[in-house]
């Protein structure tokens, strides 16, 4: 059975009952092995979760955008550079086509022992993570939990950076980083049954920001990251870091944001020594097993890439910022 509901306020009467479905690339495929077996809350009629708007100096994004969507809006490209190469990075055109940014937020691990329907592993009710004595190469190796199958989000990584929200009808909003600020196993993100994030939320963006995203994979095409790192850097006219946001994906149960990485960077003239101690700085704390110790010096490597291809990329816009008599001052134009 499917309900397509019109309103809201339709589809919270059956959130609890239905599994919800945006634009399905992942719970369909639980669904074909499975793992899912209530009926379908398809949001595809309900109004205003699919479109991108300018909200006050920020940006307001429906759950039902699509990455494709995303990835190639002119005002997310030029604002917010960050976002849309990560949205455009994802999967192939077919898959970012469909896939849409809640989606890609919501979904489960693409653990091959969680979304096999004859394993019972930790996070589907039994009680041994099988990975961990099994295959594990695609795994963590911040081994910090007892389900060690990485976060597959990586929007979820990118909006990190961006100090994004959310907001959740039936519940309460909350940052992007408490969305995914879990303390049990089983559970993917901390949204409860009945609700439904709607809308994600970004603050303005940084004046002439400098951003870059890079995965590495063990395939050229459509395949899901070994290691991914989104880095924003604003920089003076003397090439010192005024602000960083730094965070990685598919090394732990969660996103990453590197504060600690951040602070390092931030007052510090760009240079490759400083780029080489960040990508140390990134892996402190890692719990490597067995088969992921090569995550670790990926994801060295990785941070030290992310940094040098932000350098290099063209900055933003200046943005209009409120003179001291309160008026509006004017654009200056692409720093440099």
């Amino acid at each position: 059975m499917i309900r397509l509901p019109t309103t809201i306020e339709a589809a919270l009467e059956h959130s609890t009952t239905h599994d919800v479905r945006a634009g399905g690339t992942d719970i369909q495929e639980r669904r074909n092995h499975g793992r899912r077996r209530r009926p379908v809350l398809d949001l595809r009629d309900i109004p205003g979760l699919d479109k991108i708007e300018r909200d006050g100096e920020g940006l307001k994004i429906g759950a039902r955008v699509r990455l494709a969507e995303l990835a190639e809006d002119p005002w997310v490209r030029e604002r917010y550079p960050a976002l849309a190469k990560g949205a455009a990075s994802l999967g192939n055109p077919q898959i970012r086509a469909v896939a849409t940014l809640g989606g890609n937020l919501l979904q489960a691990p693409r653990c091959a022992y969680y979304r096999d329907p004859e394993v019972q592993c930790l996070k589907s009710g039994g009680s041994e993570c099988w990975a961990r004595q099994g295959d594990h190469l695609w795994h963590v190796c911040f081994a910090t939990r007892p389900c060690i199958a990485p976060h597959a989000s990586t929007m979820g990584m990118v909006l990190a950076a961006y100090d994004a929200t959310v907001s959740v009808a039936g519940g309460a909003a909350r940052s992007v980083e408490e969305l995914y600020d879990i303390g049990d196993t089983l559970r993917d993100h901390t949204l409860d049954e009945g609700v439904l994030l709607t809308h994600i939320n970004l603050p303005r963006p940084w004046s002439a920001e400098q951003g870059a995203y890079m995965r590495a994979t063990s395939r050229a095409r459509a395949e899901w990251a070994l290691v991914e790192v989104v880095v924003r850097l604003r920089l003076d006219r003397w090439e010192s870091i005024v602000d960083a946001r730094v965070a990685v994906g598919a090394v732990a149960n969660t996103p990453l944001r590197l504060r600690e990485v951040e602070r390092l960077l931030i007052g510090n003239v760009v240079n490759e020594p400083l780029f080489v101690a960040a990508g140390e700085k990134a892996t402190e704390g890692a719990q490597p097993l067995e088969d992921t110790a090569y995550k670790v010096e990926l994801l060295r490597a990785s941070v030290f890439d992310a940094l040098n291809a932000a350098v290099v990329s063209p900055p933003s816009p200046l943005i209009d910022a409120p003179d001291e008599d309160g008026s509006e001052g004017e654009s200056k134009g692409p720093a440099k």
